[in-house]
């Protein structure tokens, strides 16, 4: 049962200023649990495409396992990684340049340069955990189910999804991914979750028919992250980040549906964040915090909307891939509602050809 803390005092400022890193704070004492501990594994997750008419809701999750000392991953992988804005100087003596981690929106831009960019973040990341994947479709399926989602691979554009998402992405990727490698073995810190969740259309729709709320459909897809991070990482102590969902600003019964055994405690709902603590069998304990801007202030969450982006620009590349092999001059779209409508009635004569109907591509909601 959901339980809230008696202080009517939010506690301890999660993200005192956007310089300092979330797990300087948590589970300080002042939330009245009477047990401190340094977390071990942060956990950011992030989604790509909430908003579109077209193409798959795409979610990142990114845990990072720490030596539990509160430290920055942004300054301990300084050497690799920079923050978007800041000079992407190569390191002393390499002449291979840092990758930038931040706000997807940020990182990529839809030109030559930006897909590059967000590819060599997304795979030098990824590469420490899983190897460097041969393609975009096996991107996308080292994340299995449950985590991932397996409908993806039947969309009809699928085989279309393109190796990279940059012509230019494997020159020097190898080196960005040793970099990285580097960086991350100096800093002990370990990528032991890098994954993305892809859901199309037709999945989200069935999900919105049943759940009859876009805001309900979006925790049944981000749950599968929330409870992999506290089921395999609750016992080393777990910080999880998520940027907030819509306007809401209560998650307690959420939470508890969700993690029925568990102890939930609020510990605070205030305007830029929600904060609560889950504490579960075998000493499994997370602080979860939704907050605004998660991705300025959580290293982990930054990652998560890399890697929710890439997936997201990969699958609508293959989208938009095969529907050109049907209609060579018909031109692509991001999916977005406005050019969404525009390419709709543009695409009538590849979708007779391919005898689709818009009801297997649009978004009911």
């Amino acid at each position: 049962m959901a339980r809230r803390s008696r202080s009517a005092d939010p506690g301890a400022t999660l993200f005192p200023g956007a310089t300092l890193f979330p797990v300087v704070t948590l589970f300080a004492g002042t939330h009245g649990q009477g047990e401190d501990f340094a977390p071990r594994v942060l956990v950011g997750v992030d989604e790509a495409g909430f908003g579109p008419m077209l193409g798959p809701l795409t979610i990142g999750c990114v845990a990072l396992r720490t030596r539990g000392d509160g430290g920055d991953p942004w300054t301990g992988l300084a050497s690799a990684v920079a923050r978007p804005g800041e000079r992407s100087r190569v390191k002393e003596g390499s002449a291979t340049p840092r990758v930038i981690v931040g706000d997807s929106k940020a990182v990529f831009e839809r030109n030559a340069r930006g897909r590059e960019r967000l590819e060599h973040t997304v795979l030098a990341f990824h590469s420490a955990l899983h190897g460097l994947p041969d393609g975009g479709r096996a991107f996308l399926a080292a994340t299995p189910p449950p985590l991932g989602c397996a409908e993806i691979a039947d969309e009809f554009w699928h085989g279309s999804v393109p190796r990279r998402l940059s012509t230019a992405a494997d020159a020097g990727l190898e080196s960005v991914c040793a970099s990285i490698g580097d960086a991350l073995r100096r800093a002990e810190v370990q990528v032991a979750t890098c994954a993305v969740r892809a859901v199309p259309p037709t999945t989200l729709n069935a999900s919105f028919e049943r759940t009859g709320s876009k805001g309900a459909t979006h925790w049944e897809q981000c749950a599968p992250f929330f409870a992999h991070a506290f089921d395999a990482y609750g016992t080393e102590g777990v910080e999880l980040v998520v940027d907030r969902h819509g306007g809401r600003m209560r998650y307690a019964g959420l939470l508890a549906a969700t993690f029925p055994t568990a102890r939930v405690t609020t510990e605070s709902e205030v305007a830029a964040r929600s904060v609560y603590t889950l504490r579960g069998t075998e000493g499994r304990r997370m602080r979860v915090t939704f907050a605004e801007k998660a991705d300025a202030l959580s290293f982990a969450v930054a990652l998560a909307s890399c890697c929710a982006k890439y997936a997201r620009e990969l699958c609508m590349a293959g989208f938009n891939a095969h529907f050109a092999h049907l209609q060579p001059d018909l031109q692509p779209t991001a999916g977005y509602v406005t050019d969404a409508r525009r390419w709709l009635v543009e695409a009538a004569p590849a979708l007779g050809r391919a005898g689709l109907s818009t009801e297997a591509l649009v978004r009911t909601r």
